[in-house]
């Protein structure tokens, strides 16, 4: 199989890079030119191919030929950062790849998620103080995910809960909805949380869906093992 990982560079894109190669992919990793280096370990071992994720002819480029395409929809800046990325990719990708997004639980896919008070306030204060700075921009994520829920590719959008290091707990649990008492936890290892991304490029089960993941070994998963959705 043959892998592009745009956002390649961040910690969640060295995970997945690492996974995909353990499985014996080609990958091919996308980032901008001032974070090549951090893909030094990976060296003679992935293509990279430098440039905005959200540049059309770099996305264009990257995904050629490629079987699967795992996409961290980074909410950066304010020039439409994610939902150019999430455009180019369903525009470029082969028309049979298999489209991994990540987000966080804020999306919603089918308005059904249940967001306590606090869970609430801190997107809502987070989505200002991102705006005023001109550094995040929770809407354009929202867009993204809405132009992957309407296209008609073969899409996982995985929203994550809040992410920690350390090392791996295993494939995370997942629930279709945000409220489900099995994520009460609201913790996923990193690492597992890519895991989860190219797990998913191998499973037919999760397309059309947008699974919200928590750690395999918290509490609440732990409680709710019966009712994990894998």
């Amino acid at each position: 199989m043959k892998v592009c990982i745009v956002g390649a560079s961040g910690k969640l894109g060295r995970y997945m890079v690492q996974h995909a190669l353990d499985r014996g992919y080609e990958v091919v990793g996308v980032c901008r030119e001032k974070s090549v280096d951090k893909l030094e370990a990976f060296k003679d071992r992935i293509t990279v191919v430098p440039g905005a994720t959200n540049d059309r002819e770099v996305i264009k480029n990257a995904v050629a030929g490629c079987d699967g395409v795992l996409t961290v929809l980074a909410p950066w800046g304010v020039h439409q950062y994610s939902s150019g990325t999430a455009r180019a990719v369903l525009d470029y990708a082969p028309q049979d790849a298999r489209l991994v997004f990540s987000c966080g639980w804020h999306i919603t896919l089918d308005g059904q998620d249940v967001y306590s008070r606090k869970f609430k306030a801190l997107v809502k204060v987070f989505g200002w103080v991102g705006r005023l700075t001109r550094f995040v921009e929770l809407s354009d994520q929202i867009e993204a995910c809405r132009q992957v829920f309407a296209s008609d590719t073969r899409w996982t959008v995985v929203r994550g809960s809040d992410l920690e290091e350390g090392e791996s707990q295993g494939l995370p649990v997942w629930s279709r909805h945000v409220g489900d008492p099995i994520l009460e936890s609201n913790k996923t290892r990193r690492v597992d949380f890519a895991l989860f991304m190219v797990e998913a490029l191998g499973n037919d089960d999760l397309i059309h869906e947008a699974p919200a993941i928590v750690g395999r070994q918290t509490p609440s998963a732990l409680a709710h093992s019966g009712d994990a959705g894998t």
